[in-house]
């Protein structure tokens, strides 16, 4: 059943990237002022909101996981802190590759960038803690805490616009209200990307998830058998 939900799943992300390539590429008009350089826009805003939720998704787990100390959740947690550092450094990097014909640099100080990157380290400081501990529930739940504290900069992230000086664009809602997207095919467009990218994220988890809950199963079922050759073993 879940192997099926993934194939159809996977249907589905790649007739939505399709889709929304061809919308970015040859139906959206180019931006009068910034030229064609604003479509990655419809790349980045996507990835910013796919890295939000996931690294939203992984506090989430991460609670359930504190609470319940069940071990679904913390693969659960584990699978979106990685797909979301996934579509956190896609966001960096689209970021980049606009501002450096917009602003003439690739980065700057401004408080959107910076709030951001903060939030790519400190995930970036959670895999790291994974991939080099061990497996064991000790670790896990350090791990929960730490998806839990960081994601805290998220909302952060949304509101630095708003908070401080910068000079970074405020598109979707813009500082004097409505939105910076005149033309309603720039809406579209959009509305689809955000879609398909969504689904790839989507689908990217779900892979691998299943990895870890197979992986999961596998250590239960190797302490199963020491602990029955340990038994055997002492009769």
């Amino acid at each position: 059943m879940n192997t099926a939900i993934r194939n159809w799943l996977g249907l589905v992300t790649l007739v939505l990237m399709v889709a929304a390539l061809f919308m970015i590429f040859a139906y959206v008009p180019t931006e009068a002022d910034q030229g064609i350089v604003q479509r990655i826009f419809y790349f980045h805003v996507p990835c910013a909101w796919v890295a939000f939720a996931s690294f939203g998704l992984v506090a989430v787990a991460g609670m359930l996981y504190l609470w319940l100390g069940d071990q679904i959740w913390d693969d659960l947690g584990y699978a979106s802190a990685e797909s979301g550092m996934v579509f956190c450094t896609l966001t960096l990097v689209t970021g980049s590759l606009w501002a450096r014909p917009i602003w003439g640099v690739w980065w700057s100080g401004d408080s959107r960038l910076t709030t951001t990157f903060i939030l790519w380290l400190m995930y970036g400081g959670y895999l790291m803690l994974r991939a080099s501990a061990d497996d064991t529930p000790r670790v896990a739940r350090f791990g929960a805490v730490v998806g839990i504290v960081a994601a805290l900069d998220v909302p952060l992230v949304i509101v630095s616009v708003r908070l401080w000086r910068t000079i970074h664009p405020a598109v979707i809602v813009t500082r004097q209200g409505g939105h910076g997207l005149q033309d309603p095919s720039m809406i579209v467009t959009l509305l689809v990307s955000m879609a398909a990218m969504t689904a790839l994220w989507a689908w990217l988890l779900m892979l691998r998830f299943a990895q870890l809950r197979t992986r999961t199963r596998l250590d239960t079922l190797a302490m199963q058998l020491a602990f029955a050759h340990a038994a055997t073993g002492d009769r």
